[in-house]
């Protein structure tokens, strides 16, 4: 017969032994957790804290001993609840702010992180880890503001760098490799932003913002239709992901327009064509490779409508998008001999055939050298006033105009100047004449050949001596009887 005090007496010793046991054995589990931590057996680490944790609920240490083991694991997210969980329990707990800062910054909240330093600098105002971290989270919040500037103005190789050097303290940041997997996308370095994107998506396949970025990657490598499946699947992850559904709508019109411009000029509207590949250009800037073989059409067509100078303009900006369009140097080349600018001709073919050494490329180079070669010396056609197809007829007609026209006694009485230079127009008259009226000479003289190759030295030429020859010598011809017959 024990009174119903006693009872209860007794009770709570037992329950209290019970509290006791448990956290004996929590102890023990602690112990066994921090004995497989320092081994960096981190998942037994972590196994053991849970168990501690089961047994005694409300051990803040538990919790931040978990939360270490977490953060080794980079599970920085599930670290963070377990530190939250823990300065939960017991406020004054130094090493639970320290870490759940840590988490914070890791995840590249800086704000949150500051507040959890400054936390710690209550409690410890010399704690040496807390104030380096304050500084850690002040240059990132640094960094950010500076690359949303750089992202404004177009500078995203300055929103790389930011994004960079932010990272190297929030390693674990998706919104920061994100924009800079976006910016890499905008500046053409598309290997590296896709590998940005792919690392994300192994460890979350439902993330809408590197889908985006996936999405983008192929869309400016003119990869349309396999980026629109990206952007539909970022949109059904995130149906109020703007990027993702401007990028959607762009590639859409682009690829719409581009195919309308492509269908006008394989039915010869070439007028057409060039009006809807210039709307085409203004669909998106920011559309590299597209752009570029835009501009290339668009100079097609202008070659076909001969508004040479426009094409040259148009190869030149598909060039300046891509530098190693070679098409656009091909066509560009082209109309550089069109329009006889040879130099500028052998300039481009010379880079084509660096690139690719094709037989076919070997031969545009030759040709364009060829050409170069003969605009340079004396335009014998040209200084007899004849055409290239002329008859030997022709040719002989025009010597006859030519040199009675500049022979020096005709111009005996004019001063020492106009005489020197009608002389000189005399010599070139006569030596035009002994090359196209000389059949092998003149062949050799077309197809670019050096004429000198033929023992023909241009420098010891007597332009007398064809005139005497051509008007049948000394008696043959008097200058003042012929002067009228000019």
């Amino acid at each position: 017969g024990s009174s119903p005090s006693g009872w209860c007496h007794m009770f709570l010793a037992q329950s209290h032994c019970c509290v006791l046991a448990g956290n004996t054995e929590a102890e023990s589990f602690k112990e066994q957790g921090n004995a497989f931590y320092v081994k960096k057996d981190y998942a037994e680490a972590f196994n053991y804290y849970t168990k501690a944790i089961d047994m005694c609920p409300k051990n803040a240490s538990y919790y931040g001993n978990r939360a270490a083991t977490l953060m080794m694991l980079c599970r920085y997210r599930d670290a963070l609840e377990d530190c939250q969980q823990a300065v939960r329990l017991d406020n004054t707990f130094i090493k639970g702010h320290l870490r759940e800062g840590k988490c914070h910054l890791l995840l590249g909240n800086a704000m949150a992180a500051s507040r959890c330093f400054q936390r710690v600098l209550e409690l410890e105002s010399d704690n040496s880890q807390a104030q380096q971290e304050v500084k850690n989270a002040e240059s990132i919040l640094e960094y950010e503001r500076m690359a949303e500037i750089g992202f404004e103005k177009r500078d995203f190789r300055m929103v790389v760098f930011c994004m960079d050097r932010a990272l190297d303290s929030a390693s674990a940041c998706h919104k920061f490799k994100i924009l800079k997997a976006e910016c890499l996308a905008l500046l053409g370095r598309y290997p590296e932003a896709q590998s940005v994107a792919s690392d994300i998506l192994r460890m979350d396949s439902t993330n809408a913002d590197a889908l985006y970025v996936r999405g983008l990657c192929l869309y400016y490598e003119d990869c349309i239709d396999k980026a629109v499946q990206f952007f539909v699947q970022a949109l059904r992850m995130a149906p109020d992901h703007d990027k993702a559904r401007l990028a959607c709508r762009n590639a859409k019109a682009l690829k719409a327009k581009k195919e309308e411009g492509n269908k006008a000029f394989k039915e010869g509207n070439y007028e057409a064509a060039c009006e809807l590949y210039s709307e085409a250009l203004t669909i998106d800037p920011n559309n590299i490779k597209t752009n570029a073989k835009l501009y290339c059409n668009r100079a097609t067509v202008g070659s076909k409508l001969k508004k040479l100078e426009q094409a040259i303009e148009d190869c030149t900006k598909a060039i300046k998008l891509d530098e190693t369009y070679i098409k656009a140097y091909l066509r560009r080349a082209q109309c550089y001999m069109d329009t006889e600018q040879y130099e500028e001709a052998v300039r481009d073919y010379e880079k084509v055939y660096q690139t690719e050494k094709t037989k076919e490329h070997k031969q545009l180079l030759k040709n364009s050298q060829l050409e170069l070669k003969k605009s340079k010396r004396k335009d014998y056609y040209k200084i007899l006033g004849v055409d290239k197809n002329a008859t030997e007829e022709e040719i002989k007609k025009a010597y006859r105009k030519r040199a009675l026209l500049h022979h020096p006694d005709r111009h005996s009485g004019a001063s020492a100047e106009v005489q020197k230079e009608e002389e000189k127009k005399f010599k070139e008259v006569g030596e035009a004449f002994s090359v196209l009226s000389d059949a092998k000479k003149k062949s050799r003289y077309d197809t670019g050949q050096d004429l000198e190759d033929d023992g023909m030295n241009m420098g010891d030429f007597d332009a007398n001596n064809i005139f005497k020859a051509f008007f049948g010598g000394p008696g043959g011809f008097s200058f003042e009887g012929n002067i009228c017959s000019v």
